[in-house]
C-alpha cells in the first residue's frame, strides 16, 4: 500500500536570522539525510509562508511503501542541527493511503 503524508513545518524567525550561505549549508546537510532515504521516501519541499496558511511556513510531501522508513528520515531529521538548534519544528502531519478502499475490496472482500 501506498502512503503519503504531509509534513506541516514552521521555521522560526531563527533560522531567518541566519546567513544565506548558512542556511543553504544546513539545507544541504538536510539533503543528505533525504538522499540516504531516497529509495525508499520521495520527499518534496514546498514554501509556503508567501501564500495563505495558518500555523506552518512549509511542507514536506513524502510518498513511502514501508512507514517504517518514513519513520527513521524524520528521527535523522529531528537529530540535525536544523532541529535541534531550534530553527524548525513539525507543526502536524496529515497522512492518507492511496487508493486504500481498493484494497480493502480486492484483500477483504475478495472483489475483482
Amino acid at each position: 500500500m501506498r502512503y503519503m503524508m504531509i509534513v506541516l513545518l514552521e521555521l522560526y524567525p531563527s533560522w531567518l536570522a541566519l546567513s544565506r550561505e548558512e542556511r543553504n549549508n544546513h539545507a544541504a546537510s538536510s539533503q543528505k539525510i533525504v538522499q540516504k532515504y531516497n529509495q525508499h521516501v520521495q520527499a518534496r519541499f514546498f514554501d509556503a509562508e508567501a501564500l495563505p496558511g495558518k500555523e506552518f511556513t512549509d511542507f514536506v510531501v513524502c510518498e513511502v511503501d514501508d512507514l517504517k522508513q518514513y519513520h527513521y528520515i524524520w528521527e535523522e531529521i529531528r537529530d540535525s542541527l536544523v532541529y535541534t538548534q531550534g530553527y524548525m519544528k513539525i507543526k502536524d502531519v496529515i497522512m492518507g493511503m492511496e487508493n486504500a478502499f481498493k484494497s480493502y475490496e480486492s484483500e477483504v472482500l475478495k472483489m475483482n
